[in-house]
């Protein structure tokens, strides 16, 4: 495999120079921000590590849409599932007071689960092209739903976050679409509705912890 094979799967990116995508590569300072407010706001060990791995998507797509190449894409797609596998446990840990070890378990399953919906999703006119990520959406819209009566305030949480997640998606998708129309794409708004959301997930996590303190 050439780890320094060119890639071009973007609006903005005419070429393969450094600063072919200005905005998508400026607008991940979302993430940066976002991990930064984060940081100050949690005090629990997974909730820093969220806060770590966030900042780290924000790098890894700095990478990715400067460099473009296969090296710098896995830079970009492993920070992201590095953050999932972890909300997936914290919130198996803490929103479903899960032991550590089926916490884990419930991490494993998230393996099956993604591929099999992502076959789904990819098998769909229009959901295809975001197809790895819209099982993510699912899933944390369905969580919510399983604890609206459990935990109402982090089901709403949770309900928004999908929301968010959903409305970037839409905007990931349509980027090469409506070129002709928006040169520079619809991708950057992907990077700064992520970098909320993502900053929002964090939080919902933050106050369900501190509810649960406050009550016992």
């Amino acid at each position: 495999m050439d780890w320094t094979q060119a890639l071009d799967g973007y609006c903005e990116r005419v070429g393969p120079e450094y600063w072919s995508e200005p905005v998508n590569a400026l607008t991940n300072l979302a993430f940066l921000v976002a991990a930064l407010v984060m940081w100050r706001r949690v005090t629990d060990p997974l909730g820093r590590l969220l806060c770590i791995l966030l900042g780290m998507i924000g790098i890894g797509s700095y990478l990715f849409h400067t460099h473009a190449q296969i090296w710098s894409a896995l830079a970009d797609v492993g920070p992201i599932v590095g953050f999932i596998l972890v909300y997936v446990y914290a919130a198996n840990l803490h929103f479903w007071n899960m032991s550590r070890f089926w916490s884990g378990i419930g991490v494993l399953l998230f393996f099956p689960y993604v591929m099999g919906a992502a076959y789904l999703f990819n098998a769909l006119p229009f959901f295809h092209i975001s197809a790895g990520y819209w099982p993510v959406a699912l899933l944390i819209g369905g969580y919510g739903f399983a604890l609206r009566h459990r935990a109402k305030r982090t089901a709403g949480g949770l309900a928004l976050g999908a929301a968010i997640l959903a409305l970037s998606l839409f905007l990931r998708s349509i980027d090469e679409m409506v070129c002709a129309q928006l040169p520079v794409g619809t991708h950057f708004l992907w990077h700064i509705l992520n970098g909320i959301m993502l900053g929002w997930m964090i939080e919902v996590h933050r106050r369900h912890i501190a509810e649960n303190r406050a009550s016992a």
